[in-house]
């Protein structure tokens, strides 16, 4: 019977996304260990996560949810002892190496964060587990009950699902963008500030990319923003996927490069410090899919280049097309030890993309080369 229930809330957890673009389909498919989810680390490790909803009963109307409060389908929840013998059984195994915990909304927020909370408590204090508890908090969750999330869990986050009130309001009537959403973004930010023990990975959140009118620039203001004012890195992107029973099971999808894109352009303007005005985009507001965003500033601003990279700061080189901030940064550590480069191939040695590189470059001075557009 518990398996029966994990069968069913560990596919319905699958639109939750832990890793950066693509979802793993497979994860969810096996016959032997339904539940498993393998997030990304940032150095590219697989981590094995015990990934469910404690429930599918929800009062949302989400357009494009599955478990949205229209839908006529056998509803299920797990007992918090039934969750957390699921759990220690695949963590004690070896299967996973933390838990994501989600659920439908039945009612009530605080009482759906009630039940995730009892689960967190009893395997911390009772089950004396120490490892990774990611919790989503319920869109209008109380004050206190958003705090005591982040006391037991290592991250938590809200889905803020759209980058605009109008686009939210789009997906769902039962949902208030600024209250239930935002408002509890900001009190996490708030709490972690004030309390910086609390969620020691933080707080993330998730926005659909296609399942409204919304451009690209809207969907980059919007992480632009949740990196400046809530410290907010890596804002992840759901492709949105058209479900059958859902009242968008006839909405088309985006392109399926649009999405990677999107990330492309978000690195840029959170890790590499471009401005939203400076990612290149169309007359409607998005990104040119052909080409990589940071690839195509570079061509439309050739007067930058080429660089020399034994003069260029910091800054400077993280402009240049297949250098990224790890071989930036190894540059210039180099040239503060009196290291000087004289060839390609010692720039490929430290991880630059030589290939993508070549054109916006000079090495040495002597060794130029020549824009090939």
């Amino acid at each position: 019977m518990e398996i029966d229930k994990l069968r069913v809330l560990g596919e319905a957890s699958q639109y939750d996304l832990c890793n950066y673009v693509s979802l793993n389909q497979e994860n969810f498919t096996s016959k032997n260990l339904p539940g498993i989810y393998h997030a990304r680390s940032k150095s590219g490790c697989e981590i094995p996560l015990f990934k469910v909803l404690m429930s599918n009963h929800c009062t949302n109307d989400c357009n494009y949810c599955i478990n949205h409060c229209h839908n006529r389908f056998q509803r299920i929840e797990f007992s918090a002892e039934e969750l957390i013998s699921l759990f220690l059984q695949y963590y004690h195994n070896h299967y996973a190496e933390g838990l994501f915990l989600s659920s439908g909304m039945p009612g009530d927020a605080d009482h759906a964060m009630e039940k995730m909370i009892e689960v967190a408590r009893k395997l911390r204090l009772e089950y004396e587990y120490q490892g990774y508890i990611h919790l989503k908090i319920i869109p209008g969750a109380s004050y206190d009950m958003i705090k005591r999330a982040m006391s037991l869990a290592d991250r938590v986050s809200v889905n803020l699902e759209s980058a605009t009130s109008s686009g939210f309001e789009e997906l769902t009537s039962t949902k208030d963008y600024h209250n239930d959403i935002l408002r509890r973004m900001k009190w996490i930010g708030r709490l972690k500030k004030r309390h910086p023990e609390l969620t020691p990975s933080g707080q993330c959140t998730q926005l659909i990319v296609g399942a409204n009118d919304e451009t690209d620039q809207d969907i980059l203001k919007r992480t632009e923003w949740l990196h400046k004012h809530l410290n907010i890195n890596l804002s992840y992107l759901s492709t949105f996927q058209p479900l059958k029973d859902t009242p968008l099971e006839n909405h088309s999808k985006p392109a399926t490069n649009r999405t990677p894109r999107l990330y492309q352009a978000q690195f840029l303007l959170n890790s590499y410090g471009f401005s939203s005005d400076e990612v290149v985009m169309d007359d409607d507001g998005f990104l040119f899919l052909d080409d990589d965003p940071k690839l195509l500033w570079a061509k439309l601003n050739q007067e930058m280049f080429p660089m020399e990279v034994n003069e260029a700061s910091f800054k400077e080189l993280l402009r240049v097309p297949g250098i990224g901030k790890i071989s930036a940064r190894k540059i210039v550590e180099a040239r503060k030890k009196g290291i000087k480069f004289r060839e390609l191939d010692e720039l490929k040695k430290i991880g630059v993309v030589v290939s993508r590189a070549e054109p916006f470059i000079k090495v040495n001075r002597s060794k130029q080369t020549t824009l090939l557009f």
